[in-house]
């Protein structure tokens, strides 16, 4: 899960690169806010479940439901936070920021 999550970042970082060649450093800003959108959710998510392996009987079911559902809303917050506190948001850098962030699981699964 920690490869995912620093993997989600790194693409981050790159996405952010590519809209600052693109669009300039609101561009920039813009991509790295929509990938964190996506990182940080699925950070606090994988330690919490990280550590809800360690306990005793192990993680359940409930508690992955229960995370997941905060990791969803966290998500929608930050967004929403991105939305209406970063005045000069280029939209579609964001939103580009935040998918490819969202889907560069799919690295993982072709390395192997």
């Amino acid at each position: 899960m920690l490869r995912l999550v620093s993997l989600q970042l790194m693409v981050t970082v790159a996405a952010g690169l590519i809209a600052a060649l693109l669009g300039g450093w609101a561009a920039m800003l813009s991509a790295v806010f929509g990938g964190l959108c996506c990182v940080l959710p699925n950070a606090v998510f994988a330690l919490r479940l990280f550590a809800n392996t360690k306990k005793p009987g192990g993680a359940d079911p409930i508690s992955f439901f229960i995370w997941e559902f905060i990791k969803i809303a966290l998500t929608v917050a930050l967004i929403a936070a991105t939305f209406s506190l970063y005045r000069d948001l280029n939209v579609f850098a964001m939103i580009g920021g935040f998918i490819v962030a969202l889907k560069s699981y799919i690295f993982l699964i072709f390395r192997h």
